[in-house]
């Protein structure tokens, strides 16, 4: 939506009434603006709210963080369709992203909460096409250890930033040097699996797992047991030789060696990580949609999209993203040996 305004110096006292205004002149109707205003208005009573908020005071819209914009749209979970919740967010991501646009605020804190709804409001993007030999310059040029086993590990599994995240050593199992050095991968769903991942379904935002409170959650309602290939392994070879000991006891895989040292990592902390190295290959514009700039959501299209391709086989993609299907879970868990180690090794692509 563009405006006439745009290049003005804007600094509204009512950020929320001048969004409706210009949504009057661009034709939207009375009922359009009215379910606006009623949507926005709320927000903005939880923001002025400090016993509601995240961060325990008064806010205006324009000082609103991704936190706050997510914690309100986890209220509502629950006490709502889906589908409604998807509208509310729409409705904020628009006002955040046209008061951005016009200069009213600084940033858009709605476009990665929107990005973390598993693409609810538009589920299939035209997304930025990379081929394979473009992913692998990108990786290329990241040098830091743990960076570069971020990035590599979201291109290698498909799986989400919070997934990520929240995996622990014990989640890991590789041979060789990595294993003489940490107790890697003793969760039993790894036995016989050879060098992999276990993804589980028992972590959400708040739960203690393994002994440490999630700050993320873990959306698969079925646990993933994905192969570790051999590029991934050096990677994470290499990550482990340097990684700081960790602050807590369940001992995560990724850790900060920043100024949260040894600290978990959160999916804020990856999501800047793949910012910074989207925007030095132009790949990232600050206001780009998720058609445009390429985020921690899109290496899970990425996996996805190059698999499938190689394979033909969508229901080994399935399994591997965590999809739930009843059929293809117990198929490929069974089977998992024979046939999905063997399949992803055939296909998966080389980022080294």
């Amino acid at each position: 939506m563009a405006s006439s305004r745009a290049t003005e110096e804007v600094d509204p006292d009512d950020p929320v009434r001048y969004f409706l205004e210009d949504l009057r002149y661009h034709g939207k109707s009375d009922r359009t603006r009215e379910a606006y205003e009623r949507v926005l208005r709320e927000f903005e009573s939880f923001l002025d709210a400090p016993e509601r908020n995240p961060r325990g005071e008064s806010l205006p819209p324009g000082d609103a963080a991704q936190r706050e914009c997510m914690a309100w749209v986890h209220g509502h979970r629950g006490d709502l369709a889906d589908s409604t919740v998807a509208t509310y967010a729409s409705y904020l991501h628009r006002f955040y992203a046209y008061m951005t646009q016009v200069g009213a605020f600084d940033s858009n804190p709605m476009a990665l909460v929107v990005e973390e709804m598993n693409e609810s409001i538009d589920k299939d993007p035209t997304r930025r096409e990379i081929s394979v030999p473009q992913m692998r310059a990108f990786v290329g040029e990241i040098s830091h250890p743990l960076e570069r086993a971020v990035v590599v590990t979201l291109l290698k599994t498909g799986v989400r930033v919070g997934e990520l995240c929240n995996l622990d050593l014990r989640d890991v199992r590789l041979s060789g040097e990595a294993s003489e050095a940490y107790e890697l991968g003793t969760r039993p769903q790894l036995d016989g699996r050879g060098d992999a991942l276990f993804v589980g379904s028992d972590a959400g935002r708040g739960d203690v797992v393994n002994g440490e409170e999630r700050t993320a959650a873990n959306k698969r309602k079925r646990p993933t047991v994905v192969p570790v290939d051999g590029e991934l392994a050096s990677v994470l070879t290499r990550w482990l030789a340097v990684r700081p000991d960790a602050v807590s006891d369940a001992e995560p895989l990724f850790v900060s060696t920043s100024k949260k040292w040894g600290r978990r990592l959160t999916p804020q902390m990856v999501r800047n990580v793949v910012e910074t190295h989207a925007r030095e290959a132009g790949w990232y514009r600050r206001g780009g949609g998720a058609e445009e700039n390429v985020t921690p959501h899109y290496f899970r299209h990425f996996f996805t999209t190059h698999l499938r391709d190689r394979t033909g086989d969508r229901g080994i993609v399935k399994y591997l993203r965590g999809d739930v299907a009843t059929d293809i879970i117990d198929t490929y868990t069974h089977n998992w040996g024979d046939r999905v180690r063997e399949v992803y090794e055939e296909n998966i692509y080389s980022l080294l």
